[in-house]
């Protein structure tokens, strides 16, 4: 494991962390999209299926373990324990118009027709685009709390590190993954935006807001 895949796999954890933190802490989700967070469980319970036929390592098994709970975690703190905090009104991006292409797509695109490999191609394209239900909120509201902006860096962090990851293995282990690259670079496009604002805003602590 190179350098670059663990601090992506640290700057990932730290976002999950900085969120349930939030949410625990101030015993609310407000500002948070539930339905960003449904669409990730999504994503690492369709990734992660492999534990169930495969061993790769310790460190391997237990991470994935811990991202399947977490975002189980996330979504039970944002639909039951703290709903009467949820901002449903503003978190209205229709999420099918990202599922129903993205399955579509996994179907067509993929490394090899078989149920678990068309499932892991389907969890890479969603997880490129997941987080816009959330940008959509923040652009609806108009302005983000500044440790929901934490979170955001964090984990647009982590899929700018990964892109360095798969640079370095085609370089390094002549490891070339199209797909993963691909989507990689989708999702990293998607917080440009958002990482001059934070850059620029945030971390002069200023508010963060998304033009509407």
């Amino acid at each position: 494991m190179n350098i670059f895949r663990l601090t992506g796999d640290l700057s990932h954890l730290a976002a999950i962390i900085i969120l349930l933190m939030k949410i625990w802490k101030t015993r609310s989700c407000a500002g948070i999209s539930g339905k960003s967070q449904i669409l990730f469980a999504v994503v690492f319970t369709t990734r992660y299926l492999d534990l169930l036929t495969a061993f790769i390592s310790f460190y391997n098994s237990f991470m994935k373990i811990v991202y399947i709970a977490c975002a189980y975690a996330t979504v039970y703190l944002i639909y039951a324990k703290f709903k009467a905090t949820y901002d449903g009104n503003h978190d209205t991006f229709r999420v099918e118009f990202l599922v129903v292409p993205v399955g579509g797509l996994a179907f067509l695109v993929n490394h090899d027709f078989s149920p678990l490999e068309i499932l892991w191609t389907f969890s890479i394209y969603l997880e490129s685009v997941a987080i816009l239900p959330q940008l959509f909120m923040i652009s609806k509201t108009g302005e983000a709390e500044t440790i929901t902006t934490h979170y955001l860096f964090f984990l647009g962090l982590y899929r700018a590190l990964y892109l360095i990851n798969w640079i370095w293995r085609f370089y390094f282990e002549g490891f070339f993954d199209m797909i993963a690259i691909v989507a990689g670079v989708v999702q990293t496009i998607l917080y440009c935006d958002f990482f001059y604002l934070y850059v620029t805003k945030v971390l002069k602590g200023k508010k963060l807001s998304l033009p509407a």
